[in-house]
């Protein structure tokens, strides 16, 4: 048997975690750097609860609030540099995840010079990396447990990974009470996203006994939740729940990788706007055919950890939860299946689709 796992990130879940841990924080540094958005950190009083455990530890903070959605690089060399000319020990980063991949890279950053530095690519092989928190608002992506940071890549046109052990957060405060309030579209968006996670983990060609077991637990708990998605009420249970399946859809794809689903989604994302966690549950089903004809094992298993009988039922749910499927034209379905084709992605599935199978996915999503 071959097993993989690595996963260094302590996590504190409970109501008013902060209040309860800001000791933990303590021992990190004399000043932080707080890396969050204009509006998601402030919107629900996370960010009053950071700077008062800070206050408590007798803490300074510096604030980069300039994260926009799909965070890009020149984002996060700003951040590096008011870091560096702060003096900033470590850094905290409060919101979804794109505060928490630009926290990633800006970590990454800080501990080099970035006079030298041309792009973010060559941090892939630093030496060292400031340590950083989590406080995830709202959950999705998982990324308060995984290494990798994705950033926008503007001359490029597409989305960039970076990979690396280094940025594994330290702590991960996990509280659904902030949860409260969030609007369902973003709530759906993002437990589509904790489900596309779990469910390419299992179609990964580095799955493994561990990761499946997390896995499927997380498409488990997600099923669970479905119908207070569609009906737009979640109870605190529900919303425990979704935090959780967040971090365990991480958890998995810190191990397996993602697949072609994500590599497709991308293009969604930059070229027309599409919430990311929208976009792997529109291109979902047309991966889990593909790999059905094949696999239809592994298929079999998902549905049933969903309580489902089959795909058009997956289908269906998800048309209502998300919506249709941006209208595409065949330059733009060739394009955006010749960059996914490109990506490592594609060599992770564990049935290897071809630039035309890609293609077909595209054209097939609803």
């Amino acid at each position: 048997m071959k097993l993989t796992h690595h996963s260094p990130v302590r996590i504190l879940m409970d109501t008013d975690c902060i209040k309860k841990n800001a000791s933990a924080l303590a021992p990190f540094g004399f000043k932080a750097l707080i890396v969050t958005g204009r509006h998601s950190a402030k919107a629900n009083g996370a960010l009053d609860e950071i700077l008062n455990a800070l206050g408590e530890n007798g803490q300074e903070y510096a604030m980069y609030d300039k994260v926009m959605a799909n965070p890009s690089i020149e984002c996060v060399y700003e951040g590096a540099e008011i870091a560096w000319k702060e003096q900033a020990d470590f850094i905290i980063a409060i919101g979804g995840g794109s505060p928490m991949d630009a926290a990633k890279a800006i970590c990454l950053l800080s501990g080099q010079d970035l006079k030298r530095r041309t792009s973010c690519l060559p941090v892939l092989m630093a030496g060292k990396s400031f340590p950083w928190f989590v406080f995830p608002l709202p959950p999705g992506t998982g990324s308060e447990v995984t290494q990798y940071s994705i950033l926008t890549d503007n001359k490029l046109e597409t989305k960039r990974n970076i990979a690396t052990p280094l940025i594994f957060p330290s702590l991960a405060f996990l509280d659904a009470k902030y949860l409260i309030g969030l609007p369902n579209q973003t709530a759906v968006n993002t437990a589509i996203d904790a489900l596309s996670h779990s469910v390419e983990g299992m179609l990964s060609i580095r799955a493994d006994i561990l990761s499946d077991l997390l896995a499927e637990k997380g498409v488990r708990l997600i099923a669970s939740c479905l119908s207070s998605l569609e009906k737009g009420i979640l109870e605190t249970k529900e919303r425990e729940q979704l935090l959780l399946v967040s971090t365990i859809g991480g958890m998995v794809i810190s191990s397996t990788g993602t697949t072609a689903v994500h590599a497709l989604g991308y293009a969604l994302t930059y070229h027309h706007h599409v919430d990311h966690g929208k976009a792997n549950g529109l291109l979902l089903v047309s991966f889990l055919t593909f790999v059905s004809k094949e696999r239809m094992d592994i298929i079999e298993r998902i549905l049933q950890a969903l309580g489902l009988s089959s795909l058009k039922e997956l289908q269906k749910k998800l048309e209502k939860l998300l919506g249709p499927m941006p209208e595409l034209t065949e330059e733009q379905i060739k394009l955006y299946a010749k960059k996914a084709f490109a990506t490592k992605n594609i060599d992770n599935c564990i049935v290897r689709p071809s630039e035309a199978d890609l293609r077909d996915m595209l054209k097939t999503s609803k």
